[in-house]
């Protein structure tokens, strides 16, 4: 399929060809065009503390009751204690946590090595992070090669009048720009 786009401001025509190729490589490339925030989901377990960064975050699913949503791969180690888990705590990491996401997002390490923490109850949250929400599994659904997970918000902290939010895109790491 060929679809032809006229862009006003320039006067230019563009033609774009939608391709075929929608393998992972091609998949991970395109999607990695939409910037998004990065998540840190971590809990007091009884294995320990288990953690990880997601990318695959959307907030605002529902508004009643108040849901957010993370896609979390079929074969995730860390899910399972985390679904377990009494609660769970997502920090919208801040500017400059760029760091942390790949520590949590690493294998064989101490993930929580060195990290200012806070805790309640079992959720565990991230100081300085823009926005903190203590959740609990609310559902989840089989959705290919991951999981959807619903999960309910029950306490907030909004910290984005101190720390804007770190920002993923194009596998990449980058801060907000305020005009």
């Amino acid at each position: 399929m060929i679809v032809t786009t006229t862009l006003q401001a320039h006067e230019s025509h563009t033609t774009a060809q939608l391709s075929h190729d929608i393998s992972p490589l091609s998949l991970r490339s395109a999607f990695g065009q939409f910037p998004s925030g990065v998540a840190a989901l971590a809990a007091s377990t009884e294995q320990g503390y288990a953690g990880m960064a997601a990318s695959s975050f959307t907030v605002g699913v529902s508004l009643d009751p108040p849901l957010v949503s993370v896609a979390i791969q079929n074969h995730s180690e860390t899910w399972p204690a985390l679904r377990d888990a009494d609660s769970i705590g997502i920090s919208i990491l801040g500017q400059g946590q760029g760091s942390i996401a790949r520590q949590l997002a690493a294998k064989g390490i101490d993930r929580f090595e060195g990290l200012d923490l806070e805790t309640h109850d079992a959720s565990i949250f991230i100081n300085h992070a823009a926005l903190w929400l203590d959740t609990t599994v609310y559902a989840e659904y089989p959705a290919g090669d991951h999981i959807m997970v619903l999960l309910q918000v029950n306490n907030l902290a909004d910290f984005t009048n101190i720390h804007e939010p770190l920002v993923f895109h194009k596998s990449q790491f980058r801060n907000l720009e305020i005009n």
